[in-house]
């Protein structure tokens, strides 16, 4: 194991959680066990851990740039993520508001039902949702 590949997955596992991270590398395999290997060392360890921006910011523009390429099962998964994570519900409501303006209105509308999806389906396995209380 190289530094690089320590440190992203102490990242990977901080912002997706270990039941993702475990469930991603169980699925490992000849065909895509380098790039696993790859997207630990470059993505997580080498990008996900540089000092310029922290995790929130960093969580912030990877969610606006899924929508804009419309890449739904990845922004799906970094939301669960952000709302496991207490991220409070009104910054990805500002975060989907904003792409609405730069990326259009169908891809931030989908995005909101993508939200309320992984909302519903947060709440029926018992997780509290940051502004959502109550």
């Amino acid at each position: 194991m190289t530094d690089s590949y320590e440190a992203g997955m102490k990242v990977r596992r901080a912002i997706l959680g270990d039941a993702h991270v475990d469930r991603a590398i169980g699925r490992s395999n000849a065909v895509n066990r380098e790039f696993q290997d790859f997207i630990t060392r470059f993505g997580w360890g080498e990008i996900w851990t540089r000092p310029g921006l922290d995790h929130r910011t960093r969580r912030i523009l990877v969610m606006g740039t899924m929508v804009a390429l419309g890449r739904w099962e990845e922004f799906r998964m970094h939301l669960r993520a952000a709302l496991e994570d207490r991220m409070p519900i009104e910054d990805i409501k500002e975060i989907l508001l904003q792409q609405s303006i730069y990326c259009g209105f169908p891809a931030a509308n989908t995005a909101f039902h993508h939200l309320e999806e992984v909302i519903a389906e947060l709440k029926a396995r018992g997780i509290t949702i940051a502004g959502l209380e109550g």
